[in-house]
């Protein structure tokens, strides 16, 4: 599992305390992978499996029997392996991995009801673990007043704890930064809302 029961526990809890600062909602979303095209990694596969049986001709005695069932082999581990999600995403460019990751994000934030808060108040918090990729997007109301470079420390805290396999502490910690952004320029006018689940979503 990408974070236990009790880390999940942990990241709703500080929502909820995010979440008593501010008149805005906070939802969080991790992704393993954005993508889940397999053409570009079969194709790889099948190109390498096809240029396997001249090596083994040249390098050695085997039969064409023994080549072909090599071959076949060759691209059934090469397929698989390539199709897992890390080494899929490590083989598309940077940009398209970004690209993909990016559209997810946009499709999460309206398939979690966000954008259908009355006072267009809330954000998300998004990662994307294969793609290395987090971004908080803000409905029009905060985005109105905040800039984005606002939540670029919150960006940064979730990639690097990522990297190191914090994913928990990077969301609690992002969670926090986004309140203090939230708290500044919408402050709790009230009891804390809760239009929205006080949890993370795992795709």
């Amino acid at each position: 599992m990408i974070l236990s029961a009790q880390e999940r526990v942990r990241i709703a809890a500080a929502i909820r305390a995010a979440e008593a600062r501010t008149s805005g909602e906070i939802v969080c979303v991790l992704a393993r992978t954005s993508s889940d095209a397999t053409a570009l990694p079969v194709f790889v596969a099948a190109v390498l499996a096809l240029a396997l049986p001249w090596l083994l001709v040249a390098l050695t005695t085997l039969s064409v029997h023994e080549i072909l069932s090599i071959q076949v082999l060759a691209f059934g581990v090469l397929a698989i392996v390539l199709c897992l999600p890390g080494v899929r995403a490590a083989l598309m460019p940077r940009a398209a991995r970004r690209g993909v990751a990016h559209r997810v994000a946009m499709d999460q934030f309206r398939a979690r009801g966000i954008a259908r808060q009355k006072d267009r108040c809330g954000i998300l918090i998004f990662v994307s673990l294969a793609e290395r990729y987090a971004r908080i997007v803000a409905d029009e109301g905060i985005a109105g007043r905040v800039p984005q470079a606002a939540w670029q420390g919150a960006v940064d805290v979730l990639i690097s704890h990522a990297r190191e396999g914090r994913v928990a502490d990077g969301f609690t910690t992002a969670i926090e930064r986004c309140a203090d952004v939230l708290a500044t320029h919408f402050p709790a006018t009230g009891a804390p809302r809760d239009d929205l689940p006080d949890r993370i979503y795992i795709l």
